[in-house]
């Protein structure tokens, strides 16, 4: 979502990294780009204008530190003010003194507000909450529906009284139904329309004065920008709202929502939707939302989500097999597959510091690949999966293997090549860690050793054109995996 803005930001430090500080006069340019850089974002121009003259008044006023250059203090200061643009720190839930914690979900139609009840009733059941929805739509029957069957994949009882009901009385007797049978949180599916009006409105007004809810969450579409913003502003003056659900954060959008919402609306954003699954929804953390922009990355995020993905026995195993040497292509498989599972390859790389630079062909590439290798993988003989040295070996076992993924053979040759080098740097660690050794039955051909069985036994059979033998690096036995000895023209 941000990319855009990083890459015109990347820019920007640039222009003051040779002067020894900060002036009025070697600012200038710099802040410049940065507006420029927020328009293009979407961002509403007063929100920028403002953000401009911030950072500006405070980076002049920035006492200069030793050691320190002033592009890093230029970007630290940009980084402390598109924080306090977001509002700060994250604004979780309200917890109300007594009885089940009552969630409104309020929302135009097609923003996703019904599949945010359902993200947000998972996540407050990973805290080990009891939660019933309420379905109050009884203007789209499809809506009810939809609900039901969230609730029925996440095991969350739904409450509902079909479309001849009033909204404010399903919510009052499904509030009943929560406090009776001690339920820890209730979350009500209200009705959108195409657009904000009167009936909307006072309908909304009426289901909160019904049920009392400890918040009322607007969801909003991150692709319409700053309107956005503009539309949690309307809902607020109309009938009050705690903050917001940014649904979309995985688009193309260009990031204007999350940096106008709070400015504009006085509310925070608490939650955001980050793919289509039931569990990608995350709290709303403008510090780490402001180290993405800033190609610092977002490492916390990325240790939650594994820890979230992962289980502890699993990873705990994989790694002992990985020390020990042990690592065949089913670890290789079984490594993929936990990874994928923590979200797209795109979404992980952008949280490392420094990957903001990739882009996005680079990593729908490296995504095509890795499905390559599954694909080859399962291809493959149980006893060629735990014993990788067999593909090494014997040419007619990677030419039968790429037939069966439908690739070719240098294909298998690649994927021998990015095996060894990660086998490699485990067996390197190990004996760093005074775990080497081998053992019976363990794969003992080194990195090298697998590669050039790799490449001296495809011999002919190789096609002319597609992998070419560099003779002299495999008599050296240098180093450097599978680059160094073929090539692809």
């Amino acid at each position: 979502m941000f990319d855009n803005l990083s890459q015109r930001l990347e820019g920007v430090w640039d222009t003051v990294r040779k002067d020894g500080k900060l002036t009025a006069d070697n600012i200038k340019t710099p802040m410049r780009e940065i507006r420029r850089a927020l328009l293009e974002a979407d961002v509403s121009l007063p929100v920028v204008r403002q953000f401009v003259k911030s950072v500006e008044e405070t980076a002049l006023g920035t006492k200069v530190l030793k050691g320190v250059r002033p592009d890093q203090q230029l970007v630290k200061v940009v980084n402390d003010q598109l924080v306090e643009l977001m509002g700060g720190q994250q604004q979780d839930l309200n917890d109300p003194k007594d009885g089940p914690q009552v969630i409104l979900m309020a929302g135009l139609q097609g923003v996703g507000k019904t599949t945010a009840c359902g993200k947000l009733a998972l996540a407050l059941q990973k805290r080990n909450k009891r939660v019933l929805m309420v379905a109050t739509d009884v203007y789209r029957p499809a809506a009810i529906d939809q609900l039901v069957s969230l609730g029925e994949r996440i095991n969350v009882p739904v409450f509902e009284m079909g479309t001849d009901a009033k909204p404010a009385e399903i919510a009052r007797r499904g509030l009943a139904k929560a406090r009776a049978e001690d339920f820890d949180a209730i979350i009500v599916d209200t009705a959108g329309r195409l657009q904000i009006d009167a009936n909307m409105m006072s309908e909304l007004r009426e289901v909160q004065a019904t049920v009392q809810p400890s918040d009322t969450l607007l969801v909003v579409d991150a692709m319409t920008g700053q309107e956005a913003a503009g539309l949690v502003k309307a809902f607020n003056e109309a009938a009050e709202i705690t903050g917001a659900i940014l649904t979309k954060m995985d688009g193309d959008s260009r990031g204007g929502a999350a940096l106008s919402v709070k400015a504009v609306s006085g509310k925070p954003i608490k939650f955001v939707g980050t793919g289509e699954k039931l569990e990608a929804l995350e709290p709303f953390y403008p510090d780490r939302i402001a180290s993405r922009i800033l190609g610092m990355g977002d490492v916390l995020t990325l240790v939650e989500k594994a820890e979230a993905s992962i289980k502890e026995e699993d990873a705990a195993e994989i790694t002992k097999r990985m020390l020990s040497a042990k690592f065949d292509f089913n670890d290789f498989l079984k490594q993929y597959k936990m990874v994928s599972g923590m979200g797209s390859m795109g979404q992980i790389m952008k949280m490392l510091p420094g990957m903001n630079q990739i882009t996005e062909k680079q990593l729908n590439e490296a995504e095509k690949q890795f499905k390559m290798f599954e694909a080859l993988i399962n291809s493959m003989t149980p006893e060629e999966r735990t014993n990788p040295d067999l593909l090494a070996k014997t040419a007619s076992r990677r030419r039968r293997i790429a037939r069966g993924a439908g690739r070719i053979e240098v294909d298998v040759t690649n994927m021998i090549g990015t095996f060894g080098g990660m086998r490699a740097k485990m067996q390197s660690l190990s004996k760093m860690m005074k775990m080497g050794g081998g053992a019976p039955g363990m794969p003992q051909l080194s990195d090298q050793e697998l590669l050039e069985q790799t490449i001296q036994s495809a011999g002919s059979s190789v096609s002319r054109g597609k992998v070419r033998r560099k003779k002299e690096g495999v008599r050296r036995g240098g180093r450097g995996g599978l680059a160094e000895l073929t090539r692809l023209r």
